[in-house]
């Protein structure tokens, strides 16, 4: 089957070449008449526009690329559809790319970014090593980091207030009467997980309260390693009376365990999460969290990221995001006299 080529709609239109292609572009040249029955013919005929020529002319593919550390991950497939919103809205499309945490996997999607000619890049580092290991290519494509792994270096990053995160978090729960708060899944290697952390420690302080950990040795947060986490946390004597778990992954798993192991939350114990994804909000679930704005955080990357695109002044900028409490029936108020 022949493809379709302009040469092909200028001849059944009986119009010259560059007409046909002021009317793909949209210029003002042409009236809208001409516009309109040329766009119809395109349609009919089954025109697809060559893309890399087109890109070669305009100096632009309209392609933003996206890596994620895990396209599994519910919080990252969620916050993918909003930059992919946020994108299509201003006129691009994203090429989509898994780093699987791996460094030199990392690496060999920014290349590959560079050779598709993208316009330019966001992505959730695989971790605090990233930055070395992309410095070589930074200064040849505009690029925006997600997430707090490169809260330092001197490159446009946007994320949410992770410290501030937790903080309110123990503050919620300190609220509803909790003294014995028990974080959950606290994981190292990662900026992120280590500022939740050190806000959690924080509150803990200044509220009076003993600080109480279970690890994650894990290589990363999920539904699975959170249950088998809690699996072994319940087989232990219970020094606590609610769980502040890191991911909402985490919490999910715990509840998978609760239910398997006869612990009833909130009656038995209060769980809070961190992020709001998707299924935390589920009626059988119904999870009190700590909300990452990821519909925000989508369009102030992908701005950004435009921002930088099209001036070569733009510099970079710092974006923290506040994160807010979202309250459901996975916390109750602590009956002290029990």
């Amino acid at each position: 089957m022949k493809n379709v080529t302009i040469k092909d709609i200028a001849k059944a239109a009986n119009v010259s070449y560059s007409t046909v292609s002021r009317a793909l572009s949209g210029s003002p040249e042409i009236s809208d008449e001409t516009r309109k029955r040329i766009l119809q013919l395109c349609k009919e005929m089954n025109y697809t526009a060559n893309t890399v020529a087109r890109a070669m002319v305009m100096k632009s593919t309209k392609l933003l690329g996206l890596i994620l550390t895990g396209v599994n991950n519910p919080f990252m497939s969620e916050l993918a559809y909003h930059i992919d919103r946020q994108a299509r809205a201003r006129g691009y499309n994203i090429v989509l790319c898994n780093s699987s945490r791996n460094l030199d996997q990392e690496r060999e999607l920014f290349e590959l970014m560079i050779g598709r000619q993208v316009d330019g890049v966001m992505i959730f580092p695989a971790g605090p090593e990233s930055y070395e290991s992309l410095r070589p290519y930074l200064s040849h494509i505009p690029t925006v980091f997600i997430g707090e792994n490169l809260r330092e270096v001197p490159e446009s990053y946007v994320s949410v207030d992770n410290y501030r995160g937790a903080y309110i978090g123990v503050e919620y729960l300190y609220d509803l009467g909790h003294r014995d708060i028990l974080y959950f899944g606290r994981r190292r290697g990662s900026t992120t997980h280590q500022l939740r952390a050190e806000g959690y420690a924080a509150a803990c302080k200044d509220l009076d309260l003993t600080p109480r950990y279970c690890n994650n040795a894990f290589p990363a947060t999920s539904i699975k390693y959170g249950y088998q986490l809690a699996k072994q946390l319940f087989a232990q004597e219970k020094n606590y009376t609610a769980i502040f778990a890191a991911t909402d992954t985490n919490a999910l798993g715990i509840m998978q365990a609760a239910e398997e192991t006869g612990l009833r939350i909130p009656e038995d114990v209060s769980l809070l999460g961190f992020d709001n994804i998707r299924d935390s909000g589920l009626p059988r679930i119904n999870l009190t969290t700590v909300e990452q704005p990821k519909k925000m955080m989508a369009s102030v990357a992908v701005d950004s990221l435009l921002d930088k695109i099209q001036s070569e002044l733009a510099g970079y900028s710092h974006r923290i995001l506040l994160p807010t409490l979202v309250e459901r029936s996975s916390c109750a108020p602590l009956n002290r006299e029990d």
